[in-house]
């Protein structure tokens, strides 16, 4: 979509961006200066914008710089001037990696983050790029770094890329401060702090922060000390190891300070804050934001805006645990709910936007579904590390009522201007089916998934079992594959009933811990048997801070210290997307010789020469 729907907009609406629009508000010196990785879109859904915005909300001055030019004289970095009290550096809403390249390291034709899908407008790694720069050039105003390439890099971490273990992003940043997580509520004590006229080292207390020190100072009983950078160098069992600790401490409620050393140093990393309440999570979401991409870039398509500009997010936090994920990394397990009010609130805002035709895009979350849950008793959470409160099985102390969400549906539903609501993010089936002890649980699911079905699905629903392999799934914390087998029937059944004809889309993944290809094959074998001709597919991609891939990089399970398989090299990363396509005649032949080789000649023949007997 062209960027047409400014309108009634004046550009002092926005955050300002150069100097001619700092002069429009009279300013001649910011607060704050924010270097994003991103196009500036001034939308909850974009952190630069959420960030900008809360420190606004508290009287600052804010500058926005997107998508500075690291390459020319630098005058990007240089023409906001010097903050009064600190930049702010984030790669953006993705990785930088993840954005660039494919999983088999071929760099991609579009960044869905910049105007027209540019590829080449940010470097690789830029928070470390910018960083540098913004050092060099201001070497005494300080830098705080974060967003999710930074979060998940706060210690030492295996880079798929480069193929190595690389230390804390702290130490190439040269950054003073690494918030990580969602950052509202650390950055809001950063400014309460330094306006009290506290200085940097006063600051080392702000849970949710890392930062690089000579000594770990104010050393408590219950810190936890990680294996060194040096020692997970030369034996990647205790880096397998730090990872478990990582993992248990990011899903706590009361979490412990960690530290790692270097050689001269130590990184410390402080524990998150407490979930964010109801009321704070409203105050983020009812800032004053245009929900649109800043007028520079009229004429020009930003598909990340295009996805999401009619949606709205309603919580945030997942308690999936999925190995692969970095969502409960970043965001965390505790779920984190907007009132009723503000929901409301923002889609009325959308159904008055000039180009809203009534069709919300997406009303979710990271998974859609979680609105609203949290543990009964919240005294049992407090001592839980588990990365997953559904895995392997739903834990009995999760308040898993949908109730609460299938109002939320029906009020929104209700708003003027909006004729249907469709629900884009993924739905957690086993959520939907799993046999509750408590029957108002299972009420509330049975009639959650009828009005999903019937009423909020756009022809397609799209779901994510991610393989079908027990053992692949038991390791990347997915119900068995009879949970999507049994969804499948229900989502049959309804749209029977309903008088529908709607699609029920699988997403799948390939080269997953303990992943083989003979377990691809078999997957191509029942997507067959189901009619399927998949095409929301994806091989795994390595990210730092993720079970996965602590398991490919260290070959054991950091849980167990047992060795897992995963496949490496290119070839058979290949080998293994290949059984996605069997239906593709320029695959059949590979297949074919594949199935040979692998002694499987009962899978080519249920794939290409296997005819179902007549009932």
């Amino acid at each position: 979509m062209n960027n047409n729907s400014i309108n009634n907009n004046k550009l002092s609406d926005w955050l300002p961006t150069t100097k001619k629009e700092l002069d429009l508000r009279g300013w001649d010196e910011l607060d704050v200066i924010f270097f994003s990785g991103d196009a500036y879109v001034d939308h909850p859904s974009f952190a630069s914008a959420v960030i900008c915005r809360s420190l606004e909300a508290m009287g600052l001055k804010v500058g926005i710089v997107a998508q500075p030019n690291w390459r020319d004289d630098l005058r990007d970095f240089k023409k906001l001037g010097k903050p009064r009290l600190f930049f702010c550096v984030s790669a953006g809403a993705m990785d930088s990696m993840v954005n660039k390249y494919t999983a088999n390291k071929r760099l991609r034709s579009e960044d869905a983050y910049t105007p027209d899908a540019r590829p080449d407008m940010r470097p690789e790694y830029p928070s470390i790029v910018y960083s540098k720069i913004i050092k060099e050039l201001f070497p005494d105003t300080p830098l705080l770094i974060g967003g999710i390439e930074a979060s998940l890099r706060r210690l030492a971490h295996y880079d798929y890329w480069q193929d190595k273990l690389l230390p804390s992003i702290l130490h190439e940043s040269k950054a003073d401060f690494l918030i990580y997580g969602m950052g509202e509520l650390p950055i809001k004590e950063i400014v309460k702090r330094l306006q009290e006229g506290k200085s940097l080292n006063e600051l080392k207390d702000i849970p949710q922060l890392a930062y690089v020190s000579k000594e770990v100072e104010n050393s408590k009983p219950h810190d936890i000390e990680l294996h060194s950078f040096e020692a997970c160098l030369k034996d990647k069992k205790k880096h397998a190891g730090n990872f478990k600790a990582i993992e248990e401490e990011s899903n706590k409620m009361r979490a412990s300070r960690m530290f790692q050393a270097y050689q001269d140093s130590f990184v410390i990393v402080n524990p998150p804050f407490p979930p964010m309440t109801t009321q704070e999570i409203d105050a983020s979401f009812d800032l004053p934001y245009t929900r649109l991409p800043h007028p520079k870039y009229k004429d020009k398509r930003i598909p990340a805006y295009d996805m999401i500009r009619h949606s709205v997010n309603i919580h945030r936090g997942c308690f999936g645990g999925c190995s692969f994920c970095t969502i409960s990394a970043h965001q965390g397990k505790f779920i984190a709910s907007r009132s009723k009010a503000s929901i409301l609130k923002e889609v009325k805002k959308i159904s008055l936007m000039p180009d809203f035709k009534g069709y919300l895009s997406d009303l979710g979350g990271p998974s859609a579904n979680m609105y609203g849950m949290q543990g009964k008793d919240l005294k049992i959470c407090e001592k839980c590390k588990k990365p997953s409160c559904i895995s392997p099985k739903i834990c009995a102390n999760l308040n898993a009522d949908h109730t609460a969400l299938l109002e939320i549906y029906k009020a929104v539903d209700k708003v003027p201007g909006i004729k249907k609501s469709f629900v884009g993010s993924g739905v957690r089936y086993d959520l939907l089916l799993y046999p509750y002890e408590n029957g108002n649980y299972s009420r509330a699911a049975r009639d959650y998934t009828r009005e999903l079905i019937s009423k909020h699905v756009s022809g397609r629903l799209k779901v994510a079992p991610e393989h079908t392999s027990n053992q692949v799934l038991e390791i990347i914390r997915k119900p068995s594959f009879d949970y999507f087998l049994q969804f499948k029937k229900v989502f049959d059944k309804i749209n029977k009933e309903e008088g529908l004809n709607q699609q029920l889309i699988p997403y799948f993944m390939s080269s997953l811990p303990a992943c083989t290809e003979t377990d691809m094959a078999e997957l191509a074998v029942i997507a067959k048997d189901m009619n399927f001709q998949l095409e929301q597919v994806q091989d795994f991609t390595p990210t730092p801070m993720t079970l996965s891939t602590e398991i490919y990089y260290t070959g054991f399970h950091p849980y167990t210290l047992k060795p897992i398989f995963t496949a490496h090299s290119k070839e058979d990363k290949l080998k293994q997307k290949q059984y996605f396509f069997w239906y593709n005649k320029e695959y059949k032949d590979q297949i074919s010789k594949s199935l040979v080789r692998l002694n499987r000649k009962d899978i080519l023949n249920k794939l290409y020469t296997y005819k179902k007997e007549k009932k």
